[in-house]
């Protein structure tokens, strides 16, 4: 699971080091890299969050 998101996060490094701009840069790893790739470990993370409360509640 975090090997994708290494690997995504690498991806779209690449992507925003070749923006034209600064701005475009940052904008691009923000909007394409941090926000999904935060999204998506927090989808998969669910579950073991779940498993994590419900194991704290029953001790």
């Amino acid at each position: 699971m975090y090997i994708v998101a290494i690997a995504w996060l690498y991806v779209t490094f690449m992507m925003a080091i070749t923006e034209t701009s600064i701005t475009g840069g940052i904008l691009t790893f923000l909007f394409y890299g941090v926000l999904p790739c935060g999204l998506f470990l927090w989808l998969v993370g669910t579950p073991q969050r779940k498993r994590n409360k419900s194991g704290q509640i029953a001790e």
